[in-house]
């Protein structure tokens, strides 16, 4: 039954391997929201451009407006930036001071709605993408290759695509120092309480691909929409928001640690008491198993009302966590931890001796018997 429970969690974190980050936008909202049906209408009958556009600031650089197409522009450093720029894969189109470009080229003059893009401070140019989302990896993409385009001073890259590929940045760059933190603390924690080098690392790793089955769930769900007939359309543009991993760690691996806790700790009392590994897993299990599941329980109601919500965004948070708990009170504790710890046996209990190497400099005194008293 441990070997069909590990399968079954591998299965389920198999979408994992698929997931496309970006960030949600007014398509989570409900179809009957102003908003989104606003977005919709103009999605549909004028065309996302102007709300999907980056936006291409050059501080400092006044523009100035030429005659024709024939006619030289009458800034050729912003002509020959706007030009790199139209060259960029996935771009449709540059609007700028000095005229419009397409593939590398300037198909029209300034007209009089090109002075919007000059002013006191400077300059800008309107990046028109190929692609209708931006808050996706492709757009996230562009505004790194924009950035990456030789620039005549310093060029400030705005836009969605911009927004997520920062957003990324931050979390890509502060990620990795939580998750850290949080293995590294848990560690010494479940190392102090159990006295034992092996419980811990089979507790991370056992949270982990419980973590890794809840993001393949969710990946499943509302990235690729394999349950549209009972949860309706959930797929937000085919995305899933880059936020949600750091959200749902930090979440979901405290309340699954917690209730390691409650087991190990009985689990542990058992066995100082002079309990074998497989009666004091099965007396843990027994003492504890209904705590872990009744709380687990009561989590995962409350989250049950938020995946009720007509926000997308809610809806994954309520199902995502509520399938964390409940994995984790089932799968994980009730079956994969007692099964790995019966498998490993007495190596449970496995503790390094480092430093206390035992001293052999002076011998221990053996007793001398006392010498037999004389009668009277």
């Amino acid at each position: 039954m441990s070997v069909g429970a590990l399968a079954l969690l591998v299965l389920l974190a198999a979408p994992v391997t698929q997931v496309r980050f970006g960030m949600y936008d007014d398509r989570i909202l409900p179809a009957s929201s102003p908003v989104a049906e606003t977005s919709q209408r103009l999605r549909a009958e004028f065309g996302s451009q102007w709300m999907d556009a980056a936006s291409v600031v050059l501080p400092g650089r006044p523009g100035a407006m030429s005659g024709s197409v024939a006619d030289p522009p009458a800034d050729p450093v912003l002509d020959a930036y706007a030009r790199r720029l139209a060259q960029v894969p996935g771009v449709r189109r540059v609007d700028a001071r000095t005229g419009t470009y397409r593939d590398g080229r300037r198909t029209a003059p300034p007209d009089a709605s090109s002075g919007r893009f000059a002013g006191a401070g400077g300059t800008w140019l309107s990046v028109i993408p190929d692609g209708d989302d931006p808050l996706s990896p492709q757009g996230s993409r562009l505004a790194a290759a924009l950035r990456a385009v030789p620039a005549p001073g310093p060029a400030l890259v705005g836009g969605p695509g911009a927004r997520l590929a920062d957003t990324e940045h931050v979390l890509a760059g502060r990620l990795p120092a939580v998750v850290g933190v949080t293995v590294l603390v848990t560690f010494v924690l479940l190392l102090a309480l159990t006295r034992s080098a092996l419980i811990p690392v089979k507790a991370l790793a056992l949270n982990a691909l419980g973590l890794a089955a809840t993001s393949g769930i969710l990946v499943a769900v509302f990235q690729q929409g394999h349950l549209a007939p009972l949860l309706g359309d959930v797929t937000a543009g085919g995305i899933t928001d880059v936020v949600m991993p750091s959200l749902m760690f930090c979440v979901a691996f405290g309340l699954s640690m917690d209730y390691e806790v409650f087991l190990l700790s009985r689990i542990v009392d058992e066995h100082r008491r002079g309990s074998d590994t497989e009666t004091a897993v099965a007396v843990g299990l027994q003492r504890t198993g209904g705590l872990f599941t009744s709380a687990a329980l009561v989590f995962a109601t409350v989250m049950a009302a938020l995946a009720l919500s007509s926000l997308v965004l809610l809806k994954l948070i309520g199902v995502g966590l509520a399938l964390a708990v409940l994995l984790d009170c089932t799968v994980i504790r009730a079956l994969l931890v007692p099964a790995v710890m019966r498998l490993v046996g007495r190596a449970n209990w496995w503790m390094p001796q480092l430093g206390r190497r035992k001293d052999r400099s002076v011998p221990s005194p053996t007793p001398v018997p006392a010498a037999p008293m004389e009668a009277p």
